[in-house]
């Protein structure tokens, strides 16, 4: 066995490890840092994201959208930086209704999220008085708005993005919002991180010595034999194995994971502009299906649920530079609680499922529904805590710390996340967000009752 010590040990490299080490190394100088994963950097969940970013959240609070304003300024300063290296813009995040009952909770979460610092909101009500609309950018982010536009006449909405359900009523168009090149924005954060002693170590770490109720050593297994790590700091950024890299420290952690798919479409019709922002569809729906289909649907008790109501959620987004024509469709619809198992399983039906699910939203892509085009679906879990609120500090254990809960959000948070766990670490000084995230949440009455009052977790 190979001896060898470490200021700090990260476990696990996908995205919040490597933001971990970034932050600790570049930002605060800790030069001996441990990047510990068996696995190819950014191989296990976050390259199956769908990249995106927002500063739209919902909550009780303010600390979710001050975050995400905080990341996403880091992720610009990035893009700057890298001379676009990330290829982040600001197309935006579109939230479409046809349902009379759901135009006023769009309005009320537009102006609750304009009161908690996402920006102006713009509304748009067909009359000569509205203010002006600045469609976004397809490849930039620079110089374009922040805030929202909220679209009330359906007018509008057929004038500005024609290819929606005609029956569209309201349409939100959150502008800090986007996707960039996740794994452009992983790699400068390990390069930088290795240029300033990061150490990536290719192994599963297999114990962690917190004998006396503090960290002493963590024990990873290499293919070259174990490795005992002096250190008195390790930190959990395992994504979908956190609860399993806890139970390392006899510690039961507040999060579950479910399982989100996505499917990759070559839309060869042009049925969505390839400028278009990323859109959701926010009601509930049926599945739309022949008379004949319906009825053969219904004989068998394993396809009936086929028929059931399905929750709002579906989305795309167009995938792809100049001459692409792959856009990313996503709709969780099959959300339980369930234990991460590599590789994923995928649903059979959910090509076809997500596919009738989009033609609500995008009518003209039941073009598609007599032979599906080229298609590729992949996924990832979502870990998240009962809040979709992250996980990023110290645990009971002395010395361990946090980096996880992520949920779909892990790339947009990354940069924030990792700043703020090596803040943590360093005795830096904290944002007033900080406490918001951290374990010893859960042990306040007044955040019980919050949980117990909440609605929307702010998932997709």
């Amino acid at each position: 066995m190979s001896r060898s010590s470490s200021e700090v040990v990260i476990c696990g490299a996908g995205i919040a490890g490597i933001a971990a080490a970034y932050h600790l190394g570049v930002g605060q100088g800790v030069r001996n840092v441990v990047l510990v994963d068996e696995r190819s950097p950014m191989t296990l969940t976050s390259d199956k994201s769908t990249e995106a970013y927002r500063n739209w959240w919902p909550g009780p609070d303010d600390a979710m959208v001050r975050f995400m304003n905080r990341s996403i300024d880091l992720i610009e300063q990035l893009d700057v930086e890298t001379d676009h290296r990330l290829r982040l813009n600001r197309r935006g995040y579109l939230y479409v209704t046809g349902d009379p009952a759901h135009v006023p909770v769009l309005v009320e979460s537009a102006k609750r999220a304009a009161q908690m610092g996402a920006g102006e909101l713009r509304v748009h009500a067909g009359s000569a008085h509205d203010p002006a609309y600045i469609p976004g950018a397809a490849e930039d982010w620079r110089d374009l708005p922040d805030g929202a536009d909220l679209f009330l006449d359906p007018a509008l909405i057929r004038r500005r993005f024609p290819y929606l359900n005609p029956e569209s009523l309201a349409a939100l168009h959150a502008r800090r919002c986007g996707w960039f090149s996740g794994q452009q924005l992983g790699m400068v954060m390990l390069e930088q991180a290795r240029a300033y002693g990061v150490r990536l170590l290719s192994g599963r770490v297999e114990a962690v010595d917190a004998t006396g109720g503090r960290v002493r050593a963590v024990h990873v297994a290499t293919s070259g034999g174990d490795e005992h790590i002096a250190t008195e700091r390790f930190v959990n950024a395992a994504g979908p194995l956190a609860n399993e890299v806890g139970r390392l420290l006899d510690l039961d952690l507040p999060i579950f994971s479910e399982l989100h798919l996505k499917l990759a479409l070559e839309d060869r019709l042009g049925v969505i502009p390839r400028d278009a922002p990323l859109v959701i569809w926010e009601d509930a729906q049926h599945l739309p299906w022949s008379t004949e289909e319906r009825a053969a649907l219904a004989e068998s008790e394993e396809t009936r649920y086929l028929l059931e109501p399905f929750p709002g959620g579906v989305h795309f987004r167009p995938e792809g530079g100049h001459g692409a024509q792959t856009m990313l469709l996503l709709w969780a619809y099959h959300l339980q609680p369930m234990t991460p198992t590599f590789p994923i399983p995928i649903d059979p039906e959910f090509p076809e499922i997500v596919l009738r699910g989009m033609t609500t939203l995008v009518p003209g892509l039941a073009a598609y529904l007599q032979k599906l085009p080229k298609s590729y679906v992949d996924g990832g879990y979502y870990t998240k805590t009962q809040e979709n609120r992250p996980l990023i500090g110290p645990l009971p254990v002395e010395g361990a710390y946090i980096f996880a809960a992520l949920s779909g959000y892990g790339l947009m948070a990354a940069c924030a996340g990792g700043e703020l766990l090596a803040a943590h670490l360093t005795g830096a000084h904290l944002p007033d967000y900080a406490p918001a995230f951290l374990l010893s949440r859960y042990d306040n009455p007044r955040h019980q009752q919050m949980l117990a009052e909440w609605g929307s977790t702010g998932q997709l």
